[in-house]
C-alpha cells in the first residue's frame, strides 16, 4: 500500500517553484478550471475540515452533512489530484486512510478565512442594499 501520495511534481512544490513557471508564461491549467474545482460546495468544507491536521474519511463523512460516499471519495481524490489533500495509507487491518491539507491548500484556507471575514463586515451593508433594492423594486 502507497504511503502517501500527493501526485504534485517535486518540481512544484513551492510557490517560488510556481511563480517561476508562471514568468516563463507557462500556465498549464487554466485559473478558471482551478476556481470551478475549489469553489465546490464538498470541496471547501473538506479543506476547512483538514485544515486542523490530519482527518480520516469516516471523520469527514460525520462531519459534512449531506455528502455521499461517492461524492465524498470523488472530491477527495480530486483535491489529492490537484495537490491540495495528501493521502496517507496505513498497513493496519482494516486500512486507516488520513487525509491532510497540503501548504498550497493552507495558503488558501487562509484566503478564504480573509473572504469570510470579508463577508462578515459587511453583512450589514448588504442587508441594508437588499432591502432598498427590494423596495424600489415593488
Amino acid at each position: 500500500m502507497s504511503q502517501g501520495n500527493t501526485a504534485v511534481p517535486t518540481q512544484l512544490r513551492t510557490l517560488d517553484d510556481a511563480r517561476a513557471l508562471l514568468e516563463m508564461g507557462e500556465c498549464p491549467v487554466p485559473p478558471r478550471e482551478i476556481l470551478d474545482r475549489i469553489a465546490g460546495k464538498w470541496a471547501i468544507q473538506i479543506i476547512v475540515a483538514s485544515a486542523e491536521g490530519p482527518i480520516r474519511f469516516t471523520e469527514l463523512e460525520r462531519l459534512i452533512q449531506g455528502i455521499s460516499r461517492r461524492m465524498l471519495t470523488l472530491t477527495l481524490r480530486n483535491l489529492e489530484r490537484d495537490g491540495m489533500l495528501t493521502r496517507t495509507v496505513y498497513p493496519t487491518v482494516p486500512p486507516k486512510v488520513e487525509y491532510q491539507a497540503t501548504p498550497m491548500a493552507l495558503e488558501l484556507y487562509e484566503a478564504m478565512l480573509t473572504l469570510t471575514d470579508w463577508s462578515r463586515r459587511h453583512s450589514a451593508c448588504v442587508a441594508k442594499s437588499r432591502e432598498l433594492y427590494d423596495a424600489r423594486r415593488q
